[in-house]
This record gives structure tokens, sequence and C-alpha cells, in this order.
């Protein structure tokens, strides 16, 4: 279903200008459209609410980046804002948080232009870039310079949209969440998921030992294969005994835990003293109040961090940028893409219902093609 676009007409102007003084329109620039297609919700609910339709063009600000969209990564954050867990300012609301594709303008900001940072980005027009940004299911985006992160050459727009946003959180968290380090025994929930399948990469590289759990003896190979060295079949194991039993009675260094409600109280039990648990997301649920006393019996350290506030100056996303772009270029850091969907409501439906089926059939990334 479409709805009626507002009377709103592209400053096709001060697009062009965007262009200089880096460089020149390519010829494609008085092509831009008036509109563009989107995946918009009208109101929170559940994945039926999901609608493809036609909106103005995006409001350019000075400071923005404008990019044409290739793909966009789906990522439970967008399940969470779809059901109101997370608040849109307004609606109709463009669903997503992660894409993309190629520089169509450059900010018109000269404190920007000169600010160093932004420079030594090297942003270009054409140039290749990904976006954290929420609202990025839609051909054209506009977005604050300072969440467009630089692809390197040889990465392609497909790659550097599954890598976004789940390899920021993944090089973030280990850094900052919980410094993992060499000799570390981690836990990892749902260590096939995409997410979970960085957390394993990046912690072998380390030289950690990884402990996950997964719901398939499939999973759990592929899970083996990018670096767990054991994994937990929780509908059939329990996963406190199993973890106690690797750890001797100890417990692991920290956990790493997407899931949420399902398996949060069981953190606190195979957790080992002065352990740290890092709430990741909520897949099975947000977690319950509980007690903050509860932390007291083996002083844990508990977080429930976004990788939006580990990158949130100009200078730590340009910092982790670099650092995962780097590993991905390198090959030390594997980016595995479950599935492509189409750029249509059914197609990004489908994802989202694919995504959110716990133990489900997913591993890896999903992605909508849209260019």
């Amino acid at each position: 279903m479409l709805f009626r676009p507002r009377n709103i007409p592209l400053r096709l102007s001060s697009l062009i200008c965007h262009l200089s003084p880096y460089s020149s329109a390519p010829p494609s620039i008085m092509a831009l459209p008036s509109t563009v297609e989107a995946i918009t919700i009208p109101h929170i609910g559940d994945i039926d609410v999901i609608e493809k339709t036609m909106i103005p063009f995006p409001k350019v600000n000075p400071g923005d980046i404008v990019i044409k969209v290739d793909y966009c990564g789906v990522n439970f954050i967008d399940t969470y804002y779809r059901k109101g867990l997370y608040k849109y300012q307004s609606f109709p609301a463009i669903i997503g948080k992660e894409t993309a594709g190629t520089i169509v303008a450059l900010p018109t900001d000269e404190a920007i232009l000169n600010n160093p940072t932004f420079k030594g980005q090297g942003y270009k027009v054409g140039g290749k870039v990904a976006a954290d940004f929420l609202g990025t299911h839609a051909t054209y985006i506009s977005v604050p310079w300072k969440i467009v992160y630089p692809v390197p050459e040889s990465i392609p727009t497909r790659l550097a949209a599954a890598a976004l946003l789940q390899g920021l959180t993944a090089v973030s968290f280990f850094e900052e969440a919980y410094k993992v380090k060499k000799g570390d025994t981690i836990l990892v929930h749902t260590v096939a998921g995409g997410l979970g399948l960085l957390f394993a990469q990046l912690g072998k590289r380390i030289g950690a030992t990884i402990i996950g759990t997964t719901s398939s003896p499939e999973k759990a190979e592929l899970a083996k294969q990018n670096g767990a060295d054991y994994v937990i079949l929780y509908p059939i194991e329990d996963t406190v005994k199993r973890v106690l039993e690797i750890t001797n009675g100890e417990g692991v260094d920290a956990v790493f835990d997407g899931v949420g409600k399902d398996t949060f109280d069981n953190n606190f039990k195979l957790i080992k003293r002065k352990g740290t648990i890092v709430s990741v997301g909520n897949a099975s649920g947000a977690v319950e109040p509980f007690s903050v006393p509860r932390l007291v019996e083996k002083n844990v350290v508990l977080l429930r961090p976004t990788m939006s506030n580990y990158t949130y100056t100009p200078e730590e996303a340009a910092h982790y940028g670099k650092i995962l772009f780097d590993l991905v270029e390198k090959g030390d850091l594997h980016i595995k893409i479950f599935k492509e969907y189409p750029f249509t409501a059914e197609g990004v439906k489908e994802a989202q219902r694919d995504l959110t089926e716990r133990g489900g059939k997913t591993t890896g990334k999903l992605l909508i093609k849209v260019a």
C-alpha cells in the first residue's frame, strides 16, 4: 500500500553544491528523484505493519552525506523499534539501522569540511560507504557524516552492509564492555548467529577459550569452524551444568548474552567471581527488573551497552570503523551472509520472521538488496 507523498520538491541545486569542492557531479545527479521508495511502518505493532511506501526525498542538512543505498542489514534492533521497545520520534517511520552504498553528495558546512577527522576519512562522491543510521531501508538516505564509514575499494557494499553493525559491536564490546584477554574463558549465547560468529572469531584470534550455545548440531559445527572451542546445545543440554563442567566449577570470565529474558537468570549461576555479564540484546524478550544486591554474591559487573555509545564521537567512529574494515579486508574477520531478501514489504517481513524465530534456520547475516 502506498501513501500519497507530501508535496515537497527536492532542491536539486542544494544537492549539487554538496558535490563541491571534492568532486564534480556524476551524470546521474540531475536524475535524483523528488521521492524515494522506503520500507515503513505507520505505527508500532506486529510484523504485519511493515509496508513499502513512497515518501519525499530526505531532508539534506549541511552536515549530511547523501547515500544511494545498495544493501541494508537486518538486525534485532529493527524488531525492537517496530514493537515499541525502542521509540521512534514520529510516524510513518522508515525501519532499519544499517546500510551500505555510494556517496552522491557531501556536506556543505565549511567547519565540517575542514574538520581533521572528516578529512582523514577520505570521503568522495562515488566512494563506497556504510552507515549506522535509524531509517536505512530506503533507496536514498541523508546521514550525519560522523556515522558514515568509508569502505575500502576491495570490499563490496554487500559485504560492508553485512559487516557494519555486528562488526562494530563485536570489536567495541570486546574492547570496552569487557576487555577480552588471552587466556580468558568467554560464554557467547546464540554463537551461530551473525554477531555470535564474530565474537567467536575475535575471541579465538585474541587467544580466549570460547564456549557457545546454539540450537542444533549443524549450527554447532558452524560455530566450531568460526573459533568456538565448546558448543552447548541448549534444547537438550543443561547450559549451567555444562559450563561449570568445562570450567572445573569456576565459571566464565564474561558472558555475552544476546538472548535476554530466557537466559539472564542462569548467567549469574555460571559467571565466575568478579566476572562480567554483558547483556547484548533481547531476542527472547526484555530482561525483567531485578534486585541490584544480586550482584553482591560474586561481585559481578553487569552492563547493557549499546554500540552507538562506543562510536559516539567522530573520532571513536573512525577508530572502530578502521579496525573493523581492516579486519575484513585482511580476511581476519569472515562475514557469513545467510540470505538476501527483496526490497519489498513481504521480503522484509520474511527476513524479520526468519531472524526472530528462536532456534530457527538462520546462521549469519540477513540482507535486503535495494539497488
